[in-house]
């Protein structure tokens, strides 16, 4: 058994409640029946029976159990924020945590449920200006004016932030932030009279409220309009409390941030039941205007814990094959199943902070854990690793990599892999180097950070070689199932597995693109090595445009493509059959988007297989995968050895399939470890990711770009490239296709990570529809 971090909504409620409510004599009695209705179909869901509560009438009911904390906290989404719901904590740069709750109510099994969490997010600090930008620069610049580096550092921080003056007293005015000055303080002026006198704002302060401005020399901050500008200094501003920040946080911030929200499984479960209490549900006036009733009680629900599945390693090694043990395992005494072949490397340090020739023996090191791993792996280097400066990589990349051809050319060979140092904090050389080597090159590279090298060990060093591994197209590991043919609807016919997902930009990078990937597996029935899509497409786009598409050529006429096309096409080449299933795992869809995603990309799905062969059909299983769902579950006994893992979570494997799960659509929660997702899934996020950095380089240092509808392809795969054409989104502007990969790395996991990738599925996967039996 387990808690479910969630309250019934008592059956205090029903088709009565609106018995209370006033109707005018203009209303029409089919008005007061829809009423009635909406109630009644909630009435059916909490005794269990298969009937759907109208998302309107959910929608009403959240409303009604909002107002209060609306008016006592700060809502931001489907959470609310105080300082009264737990201390604050500096996250730095003028940026501090508030902690708050989560709040939905859902449909499930045993009735309606409101599902409560915890949570935190950044707001700003409610600073004196003045202080805010001595701590956003992180010196004392009081006494000389701002750089212009820092004047756009603090522009871009203050834009649309809500301040209040000081120096009228009481009168606490406020207003919302434009920008700031190009001037100083002490050289803006600004008309008086329809005469052309003009006075500086460093007169009127001291004129008018008799107010000496100390930072003179500092821009004024720019409230109202561009056609009338107001001009406020600095130090008579202070920003007003209770302000999200929504930009993008550094690394130190969100390290701040995740050790503020890092709990143990006890501390969240008291601290949700400590939440429940202070909100008093039972005291909500609106609430009991609706009727409404709520438990004060988690809910109980039974659950099982799935058996871990054997994997298989290759059989020279001492290790044979192995069970995980609580989500677990390691490499130790094991060899990959399948070691991949690393002839000709080379090796670049563009860490100042590391001497060349410890490079060199870093270089070395992974080469022979590499080895040991169970790869073929030439110990020497085409050339010996160098030591470069930072600000020069795309030059010392090309140069390198020429030079390493002009030896290997001759032979016939090729260059398989580029060994990397880089500086801990390498801020965009990570993805400069990696879009160079992608798109430009056709290099495969595995990068390190500069602590690694000093704090090196072999546990580093064989994980890495598991990344190696798998980058050059090998396997680390299959599941004893699969080469045995045991895994249900999987193993008894040819299938291939997609994994998809949309990655929206950061907040605040309102012209970047959205990055769709679609990767699917290419080898059956081991499925273990997938290829891979991506594009680009309009902003925020949540929908996958390019899954299926046709267009017209001058020659041809109209022609088919699309993601979907092109992975079937490239999976019967890789295994000589054509899929007679397909399983499609969807990240990135919120609850209010399953049907609308399921209606569009099914049809895209049919109409590519359909595209091939014009009675091809086959069955499709749509699942869209989820983890940012607020459910928590612990368990009934936090000091049961054999229900939770030493940190107190729920053990991986387990499962819950019933009373909390929808009571219409199939649905179930699942507890995993290493990634949280089902693997196709995470490398499609893996993907869109790395797809990121393949924006054209004019991309700003923000990462925006131009915006549109059309998907420019990014070639992360096998077949044509597909239109160019590109079609216009609401801000009339063309979406620039994405950098083409090179043809020797699309057939490659270049993107992979680490992560082990047999593990259970994931912790929520909704099955919008089953798989129709037969061909």
């Amino acid at each position: 058994m387990v808690g479910y971090a969630s309250c019934l909504l008592q059956k205090g409620f029903g088709p009565s409640v609106f018995s209370k409510t006033q109707h005018s004599e203009s209303e029409s009695e089919d008005q007061l029946i829809k009423e009635y209705y909406l109630w009644g179909c909630f009435s059916q869901n909490r005794e269990g029976r298969q009937a759907d509560a109208p998302q309107e009438a959910l929608q009403v009911l959240d409303i009604v159990l909002r107002e209060l904390p609306t008016t006592r906290y700060c809502p931001v989404g489907g959470s609310f924020y105080s300082p009264d719901l737990g201390r604050r904590q500096p996250l730095g740069e003028g940026l501090e945590s508030w902690r708050g709750f989560y709040q939905s109510i859902r449909p499930t099994q045993m009735g309606l449920s409101l599902n409560i969490d915890m949570s935190s997010t950044a707001f700003i600090e409610p600073l004196p200006v003045i202080d805010f930008v001595t701590q956003l620069l992180n010196r004392d610049v009081s006494s000389r004016p701002l750089s212009d580096a820092d004047r756009v550092k603090v522009k871009k921080a203050l834009r649309g932030v809500k301040v209040e003056v000081t120096h009228r007293g009481n009168m606490r005015r406020k207003y919302r932030i434009s920008g700031l000055t190009s001037q100083a303080t002490r050289e803006l002026t600004f008309p008086v009279d329809d005469r052309g006198t003009v006075k500086s704002v460093f007169e009127y302060f001291y004129e008018t409220y008799g107010f000496v401005i100390q930072h003179s020399q500092w821009p004024c901050l720019q409230v109202g309009n561009q056609q009338r500008p107001n001009y406020l200094p600095m130090e008579v501003c202070k920003i007003v409390e209770g302000q999200r920040y929504s930009k993008r946080l550094n690394e130190r911030q969100i390290t701040a941030l995740l050790k503020v929200t890092c709990q143990r499984p006890q501390e969240r479960e008291h601290d949700i039941m400590q939440t429940i209490h202070h909100n008093a549900y039972h005291e909500d006036p609106y609430a009991k205007e609706f009727g409404i009733k709520i438990s004060e009680k988690l809910a109980s629900v039974e659950a099982r814990i799935l058996p871990a599945p054997w994997l298989k390693y290759h059989d020279t090694g001492r290790e044979k094959d192995c069970l995980p043990q609580v989500g677990q395992w390691n490499m130790m005494n094991k060899k990959m199943v399948n070691g991949g072949t690393v002839n000709n490397w080379i090796g670049i340090n563009f860490s100042r902070g590391v001497q060349e020739s410890v490079a060199r023996g870093f270089c070395q090191e992974f080469a022979q854990m590499c080895y040991i791993s169970g790869m073929a792996f030439n110990p020497e280097p085409v050339l010996p690793p160098i030591t470069a400066r930072p600000d020069q990589v795309e030059r010392v990349l090309k140069a390198r990599f020429h030079e390493a051809m002009t030896k290997l050319q001759p032979q016939g060979k090729e260059l398989d892999l580029l060994i990397v140092i880089l500086p801990d904090n390498n801020g965009s050389l990570y993805g400069d180097l990696k879009r160079i080597c992608e798109t430009d090159l056709g290099l495969v590279s595995q990068c390190c950070l500069h602590k690694h090298v000093y704090r090196m060990s072999k546990q580093y060093l064989a994980n890495v070689a598991l990344r190696i591994n798998v980058k050059v197209g090998g396997r680390n590991t299959v599941l004893v199932d699969a080469i045995s043919r045991r895994i249900p609807l999987v193993s008894d016919r040819p299938t291939i597995i997609f994994g998809a997902d949309v990655t929206h930009p950061h907040p605040g990078e309102d012209s970047s693109p959205s990055i769709v990937a679609v990767v699917a597996s290419q080898d059956w029935p081991e499925i273990t090595k997938y290829a891979g899509l991506v594009c680009a497409q309009a902003h925020r786009q949540g929908l996958i445009q390019d899954l299926y598409k046709t267009w017209q050529d001058p020659v041809r006429g109209t022609v088919s493509g699309g993601m979907i096309k092109e992975l079937l096409i490239s999976f019967r080449r890789a295994t000589g059959q054509k899929p007679q299933r397909i399983i499609f795992y969807r990240d990135g869809v919120s609850e209010g988007q399953f049907y609308q995603v399921l209606l569009y990309e099914l049809d895209a799905i049919r109409k590519a297989c359909a595209s091939l062969e014009p009675n091809y059909q086959p069955p499709v299983t749509f699942v869209v995968v989820q983890k940012r769902h607020h459910t928590r579950l612990f368990a009934n006994n936090h000091n049961d050895r054999n229900a939770v893992d030493k940190s107190g979570n729920i053990l991986p494997g387990t499962v819950v399939d019933s009373k909390i799960c929808h009571p219409t659509e199939f649905d179930f929660y699942l507890c995993t470890r290493s990634v949280s997702i089902v693997p196709p899934a995470y490398y499609a996020h893996l993907a869109a990711f790395r797809a990121r950095f393949y924006m054209e380089p004019e991309t700003s240092d923000s990462g925006s770009m131009t915006s549109g509808a059309a998907a420019g392809r990014g070639g992360m795969g096998v077949g044509g490239p597909g239109p160019r054409n590109t079609r216009v989104s609401g801000a009339n502007a063309a979406v620039r296709p994405l950098l083409a990969l090179k043809e020797n790395v699309k057939r490659v996991m270049f993107y992979f990570l680490a992560h082990h990738q047999f593990q259970y599925t994931d912790d929520l996967a909704v099955f919008i529809t089953p798989a129709p039996l037969g061909f």
